[in-house]
């Protein structure tokens, strides 16, 4: 395993010290740091980083928080998937995210992610001969952004990357080099602990096709519906709940009953104190959704792995519904969601997850 740190001169110390502490080879600096910002000019860099002699290459972003135990989490997680291109952050508001976060409650350890969104680039695995290949397809192209060149790049090869459902690795800050900075507070899905990362990564089970995945942005809620990729606009459009409903199987009007049942209205009153009622009815159907599909998607998964520990199991799960209401809110309105709120956040999640689980 070779590595190297992606960074700029502007965050050069910043990136010398996560180097160090993970015990990284090296940095690969952006080329033209004066010039028009570019996410894939310094990962062309990072990419042809790979040590001689290397089976695989590890390449990180400077603005990641990642335990020590990190090398050694990805060598054996190479070793388990010698062929895959492994990715150990997914974004809480993207549909990978929510393909992470569906994975977790039904059981799952890995997903393939999506193939209509760009690939979660803060740290990524890749073989050296894929990394060669990635590097050959990239070089003279004119986009900017290394996450979405890779996701053509696998799209073309026929497999997306497998992504790490435990995310040990955390993004920091919400200043953005490549221009993101307006997505405001940007936090793993499903972030747990390196020991109980270890286990579920080394053994745990691959959700290959999660079916639809429920996901919630900027305030509302999306379906991420199978093949969407074949759309017109390649799949990058978001469908509504309630437009996407039909393709599930489900209707608007059995998801309003179950709703009017079984919402919590001491809990949705508390969500709705800060964030008003709209937003917490569409939190809870959401995770209602979320907690029926994550079900339906367990029973494609063989017998759970006694080499993974319940326990770990249980806590990323909660870690997954957790993030929910957070990732849910609108970029501005993040800053707001304060211990007490996301307590309420998760409760309500919660309760619609179970919910999900049992009646749909």
């Amino acid at each position: 395993m070779s590595s190297a740190v992606m960074t700029h001169p502007v965050r050069l110390v910043q990136a010398q010290d996560l180097a160090h502490r993970l015990g990284l080879d090296g940095l690969a600096i952006d080329p033209d740091p004066q010039g028009p910002s570019s996410a894939l000019r310094t990962a062309l860099v990072a990419w042809s980083a790979a040590a001689p002699g290397a089976s695989h290459h590890l390449v990180v972003q400077d603005d990641i928080e990642a335990p020590v135990e990190l090398l050694e989490i990805v060598t054996e997680a190479a070793t388990r998937f010698p062929d895959e291109a492994l990715a150990f952050y997914t974004n809480w508001h993207a549909r990978n995210g929510g393909a992470a976060r569906l994975a977790a409650l039904a059981g799952a350890a890995w997903v393939r992610a999506v193939p209509d969104e760009f690939t979660p680039s803060l740290a990524v695995c890749l073989p050296v001969t894929t990394a060669a290949a990635f590097t050959s397809f990239a070089r003279g192209s004119a986009e900017r952004h290394d996450d979405e060149l890779f996701s053509v790049f696998f799209r073309e090869r026929g497999r997306m990357s497998l992504l790490a459902v435990p995310n040990i690795v955390e993004h920091i800050g919400t200043s953005s080099i490549n221009g993101h900075a307006a997505q405001g507070i940007r936090l793993a899905a499903c972030p747990v602990s390196a020991a109980d990362a270890g286990p579920l990564l080394a053994h745990g089970r691959v959700l290959e096709e999660p079916g639809w995945i429920p996901y919630m942005r900027y305030g509302e809620g999306y379906i991420r519906l199978p093949g969407q990729e074949k759309d017109a606009d390649g799949g990058r459009g978001h469908h509504p709940w309630r437009e996407a409903l039909p393709a599930t199987g489900l209707t608007e009007e059995g998801v309003h009953a179950v709703r009017k049942a079984h919402l919590p209205e001491d809990l949705a009153a508390r969500v709705a104190h800060t964030f008003g009622r709209p937003f917490a009815e569409e939190l809870w159907t959401y995770c209602l959704l979320l907690g029926r599909q994550a079900a339906h998607a367990a029973r494609s998964l063989g017998p759970a792995p006694a080499s993974v520990p319940d326990a770990a199991v249980s806590r990323l799960r909660r870690a997954a519904v957790a993030g929910a209401g957070p990732a849910g809110l609108s970029p501005e309105r993040r800053p707001e969601a304060g211990p007490e709120e996301v307590r309420a956040m998760t409760a309500l999640a919660l309760s619609a997850v179970r919910t999900g689980e049992a009646l749909l």
